[in-house]
């Protein structure tokens, strides 16, 4: 009886020995579940993912190759905001694994090709018409780079900072950005100016740069100290870019009546006065070039040859006098030229016509407001449907129509209209929306290739989106130093990045304030994770280089 007991208790013991491993283990499975990922099982079947915001894109390397097609589909940060491409979904989802290399390689080639339309656009399209804007309004260079040009070579940077400053838990990547793009363009952009052209800088407009410049810089950093921007913070960003451009015309307009008041007197200037000039010599600013094959016996051509001869790009005797690169890169460049003359109207006032084109002009009527609809936020306003019956761009485009039948009918071919200038303004903005557009291709495409390689957000808003954004400013401000306007292109060096910085946190943070309204102690804030930098992945980019 006893030994039957104690076969009893032995079998008891076993079975909760037993029954605790089975709970152990369990529990282990349990937990290397979860530690695999919140949003795939450990079986690796494709699973409904969570949607988790704090989850970041560049994992999906860690992931299995079946996985990361799903990963990147349903990560809310492998989504773009702007763009009219998925390049994630292109790597991971259309080209196969063992294909990899080949999407980066094709990547690299669009890249490239993107950066010629960047160039081309700024170099013939964009800044004639801000030097023919400038022209029209009798503005300073300096007034010109802190206004017209910094916005056009800030768009980049503005709207990305807009989309980071949605998500707090982004807004550092913004930040990054805009300090990276700072340094990028007052050390080589900068120094590339003085060059190519160099000048004798205006001594107080430098100075009166600098320090707004260190100011918004000063405010920037106690506001990543803080860790948060109040209503009144951001209204406070905006309301110092109003007051810097107040400042330059205010400077601009004194510096002007101490000239005017120095010449009724019979006075010379003295040097610091002639240091701080802000004019330049006006260089030629046509982009003709068979200017010098116009026939001599003159004939009235007709409004179709005047039209086929506006739109041709390529210069026939031109091509047979220039080497073969030259011949190939235009060849790459003759796409990108007869779509922009098809959608950019160009005015320069250095020719006898402004560069007037009776039927092209008419036709930049339609198709400019047209690409200005289908450009703007990628084209999510232009399909807008008003009353849910028409979308936008068929209204433009009637409207566009009307405008440019009556233009053509009410004008001749030989002479320009009285509202021709009003031209450079259409064409600014129309170039500028295809700089941006260009740019945010360029932008996507950087952050793609950063996912890829695994680089943190802060590491890529430093380097490759502070680059990207400021390939604009880099292309215009090289061209127009190129071109004769080194002060105006230096001053636009300053006044873009005082442009980004202030305007981009500042609008930026009002707009996350009026999504979230956040009361903390009595005021709404504009909330800012910033990322912890790891050192691996600083040394996984210096890899790179």
């Amino acid at each position: 009886m006893a030994s039957r007991q104690l076969n009893l208790q032995r079998v008891l013991s076993l079975f909760c020995v037993l029954l605790m491993v089975e709970t152990v283990s369990g529990a282990r499975g349990s937990l290397t579940e979860a530690h695999i990922g919140p949003q795939f099982s450990a079986s690796g079947v494709n699973q409904t993912p969570m949607d988790d915001v704090s989850i970041q894109c560049r994992e999906v390397c860690s992931l299995n190759v079946s996985d990361r097609c799903d990963f990147v589909r349903t990560t809310p940060d492998c989504h773009s905001e702007g763009g009219y491409l998925n390049y994630l979904e292109g790597i991971f989802c259309i080209f196969p694994p063992h294909l990899l290399p080949l999407a980066i390689t094709l990547y690299a080639f669009w890249l490239s090709y993107l950066f010629l339309i960047l160039g081309v656009t700024a170099a013939k399209f964009f800044c004639p018409n801000l030097s023919a804007i400038s022209t029209t309004l009798r503005l300073s260079h300096n007034v010109a780079g802190v206004t017209f040009l910094a916005f056009g070579n800030g768009a980049p940077d503005i709207f990305s900072a807009l989309v980071a400053f949605s998500d707090p838990r982004t807004a550092g990547l913004a930040f990054g950005a805009l300090f990276g793009a700072g340094v990028l363009v007052t050390t080589v952009v900068a120094g590339g100016i003085a060059i190519l052209r160099p000048f004798t800088a205006a001594s107080r407009p430098f100075l009166r740069d600098i320090i707004f410049y260190m100011v918004a810089v000063f405010l920037t950093f106690t506001a990543l100290y803080l860790g948060r921007v109040t209503l009144a913070w951001a209204l406070g960003y905006l309301g110092l870019y109003v007051f810097y451009v107040l400042t330059v015309v205010l400077c601009t307009w004194i510096y002007r009546w101490q000239r005017r008041r120095s010449l009724v007197y019979s006075m010379p200037g003295t040097p610091e006065m002639l240091s701080d000039s802000e004019e330049e010599p006006v260089s030629s600013n046509s982009y003709d070039y068979s200017e010098e094959y116009r026939p001599l016996l003159f004939y009235q051509e007709t409004t179709a040859q005047l039209l086929a001869q506006a739109l041709n790009p390529l210069d026939y005797r031109k091509w047979r006098n220039k080497p073969v690169s030259w011949r190939v890169l235009k060849v790459f460049k003759l796409p990108v030229e007869f779509l922009l003359l098809l959608t950019i109207p160009v005015v320069d006032p250095d020719k006898e016509d402004g560069n007037w084109k009776r039927p092209l002009n008419c036709l930049h009527l339609v198709i400019s407001p047209l690409v200005l609809a289908l450009t703007l936020q990628s084209g999510a306003y232009g399909v807008y449907e008003i009353g849910g019956l028409v979308p936008v761009w068929a209204v433009v485009v009637i409207v566009g129509t009307v405008v440019a039948a009556v233009t053509f009918f009410a004008t001749s071919n030989s002479e320009p209209p009285r509202f021709h200038w009003l031209f450079a303004f259409l064409g600014f903005l129309t170039s500028a929306l295809w700089i941006n557009a260009a740019a945010t291709e360029v932008v996507n495409i950087l952050r793609s290739l950063g996912v890829v390689f695994r680089l943190s957000n802060t590491v890529l808003g430093l380097t490759l989106l502070a680059w990207g954004n400021s390939i604009g400013d880099a292309f215009s401000d090289f061209t127009l130093a190129r071109q004769g306007y080194p002060r105006m292109a230096f001053s636009a060096c300053f006044g873009g990045i005082i442009l980004n910085i202030l305007v981009g946190v500042g609008l930026g943070c009002l707009l996350q304030i009026s999504r979230s309204h956040t009361d903390v102690k009595g005021g709404e804030v504009c909330s800012i994770c910033m990322e912890h930098v790891h050192v691996t992945d600083g040394l996984s980019f210096l890899g790179l280089l």
